[in-house]
């Protein structure tokens, strides 16, 4: 299918399916109908189905036009509530309701659901919520289902705008396509995507795309150098070596007070669990472990295609947690790069290890900011849901940042605390830290709290939890109801290109 955008009218009058926006009148009878084809609204006007339509948030239906074309009206609600999200929503399920039909031409009427006032920012989140809604993961099955759908123009009767439009397309592109790149990488089986196939593909993305971006990789040898013992001791049991992708971007522009952000994200290819072994039921779906260093990948690609005035590093630790006779035991003692010694009670509690040897091998290229992503713990889905991604931090400015940055990209981030009890609680009797505490509660913070110790003074650090929503969210008609979500993807992205 390809995605166009149309200045004619005909390619509007041309289309096989016209898709029409229409709003809730004051008094909630009837409809109003801002359609750029004025005779097209008359021509409805006169359908029987148009008496019981309202333009109820929600509500569809079909007509068929003068020319004897297909035309989907849909109900946006009250205009002047409607803003981004309900925008996307609405694309998203019009775009569900025709794509399963067989229209090879489809043409929307971007005016008509311009319900942001710039038709630049319209047009954009249009073509955003199509790339999101179409993607799918079927490389699979052995009979792949195509679209009928040939063209979709996005039809914008304002010839003035097309030099904005055109540049407010290309970002959301690059942004779109990062969502969907970050999501491929998540729903990869793990038979496939081991630590070893992972950095390959990473390193061939960033030669591909990503211009000017240094790629460095270290691998095992590399890793004990840097004397990262909790990373090693998590890939003890694995058949695949540890690998951990260390990005560097630059802008064009850059003085002494260019800010310096680091991303690191928990890249476990698959989680047994080691041998604190999951049940069988908890195991299914831990390929999805290595989702937080695929939204942060996802985040830092879409920041350098748009150029993000920052200068960012991604640093991804890779590695399955599986069992042999070399795996790691629980009540093991093993020291971490920083120093620090680290009772490990329970094996299960691995991304916490990697992530931690991560952060210091961050923190040791002097950012500003370090953000850390990873699905780290169950405790996170029983404090917010599967809907609400967890932020933790050392610095105020920068927890608010992040969720001023997820509140404009209309995804749920909330704050949870971390305090000195907490801190007190993941000390060891016998070393310096252990990682887990005393009992299951608050296990979200504490995971936090164990991973502050890995962050240098002076570092502004933020630590997300995305264990709820990094698959099938199936309340948003833009992901996938199974699979990775990529959510989150959008909000880190508006902070590289905006944050303060």
């Amino acid at each position: 299918m390809k995605v166009t955008t149309e200045f004619e009218q005909s390619a509007f009058d041309k289309a096989d399916l016209k898709v029409v926006a229409s709003y809730e009148s004051k008094d909630k009878s009837s409809a109003s109908h801002p359609w750029s084809d004025k005779a097209l609204v008359k021509v409805f006007k006169e359908t029987k189905a148009s008496e019981s339509f309202t333009g109820t948030e929600g509500e569809h239906i079909f007509f068929t036009g003068d020319k004897g074309e297909d035309v989907l009206v849909v109900g946006m609600g009250n205009k002047t509530k409607a803003k981004d999200e309900e925008l996307r929503k609405a694309i998203a399920n019009a775009y569900k309701a025709f794509s399963s039909k067989k229209y090879k031409t489809v043409a929307i009427d971007i005016a008509s659901f311009n319900c942001v006032s710039k038709i630049a920012m319209a047009t954009a989140i249009t073509k955003e919520s199509i790339g999101l809604t179409s993607y799918k993961f079927d490389k699979y099955f052995k009979e792949q289902k195509k679209s009928h759908i040939k063209t979709l123009s996005l039809f914008v009767n304002d010839k003035k705008a097309k030099k904005t439009i055109e540049k407010a397309i290309s970002e959301i592109d690059n942004l779109t396509s990062s969502v969907n790149y970050a999501r491929d990488l998540v729903n990869e089986a793990p038979n496939v995507l081991h630590s070893e196939e992972y950095a390959k593909r990473i390193e061939k993305d960033a030669k591909d795309n990503l211009k000017g971006v240094k790629v460095k990789t270290l691998g095992k040898a590399e890793l004990k150098k840097e004397k990262m013992g909790l990373f090693l001791s998590v890939n003890a049991g694995s058949g695949y070596e540890p690998k951990l992708v260390h990005l560097t971007y630059t802008p064009k522009k850059v003085t002494k007070n260019t800010k310096h952000i680091a991303l690191v994200g928990k890249g476990l290819t698959f989680d047994t669990g080691g041998y604190s072994l999951k049940p069988s039921a908890s195991m299914a779906g831990m390929k999805f472990d290595m989702g937080g260093s695929a939204t942060v990948y996802g985040a830092f690609r879409a920041a350098v295609l748009n150029g993000s005035p920052y200068k960012i590093t991604c640093i991804l630790g890779m590695t399955d947690n599986a069992v042999n006779e070399l795996a790691t035991m629980p009540d093991s003692i093993v020291k971490a790069r920083n120093g620090l010694t680290v009772e490990i009670l329970n094996t299960d509690a691995e991304g916490r290890l990697v992530l931690a040897d991560c952060l210091d091998y961050a923190c040791d290229l002097k950012p500003n900011t370090v953000i850390n992503a990873a699905t780290l713990t169950g405790a996170c889905l029983v404090a917010l849901g599967t809907e609400v991604c967890a932020v933790l931090g050392n610095h105020d400015k920068t927890v608010k940042s992040l969720l001023s940055s997820a509140k404009q990209s209309d995804e749920y981030m909330w704050q949870l605390p971390i305090i000195p009890e907490w801190r007190k609680d993941m000390k060891s009797n016998i070393a310096d830290l252990k990682n887990i505490g005393s009992n299951r509660f608050g296990g979200t913070a504490k995971a936090a709290a164990f991973l502050e110790n890995f962050i240098h003074e002076g570092v502004e650090w933020a630590h997300l939890d995305i264990a709820g929503v990094c698959d099938s969210q199936s309340h948003l008609p833009y992901c996938p109801s199974k699979g990775a979500s990529g959510v989150i993807v959008r909000s880190l992205h508006r902070y590289l290109m905006n944050g303060k």
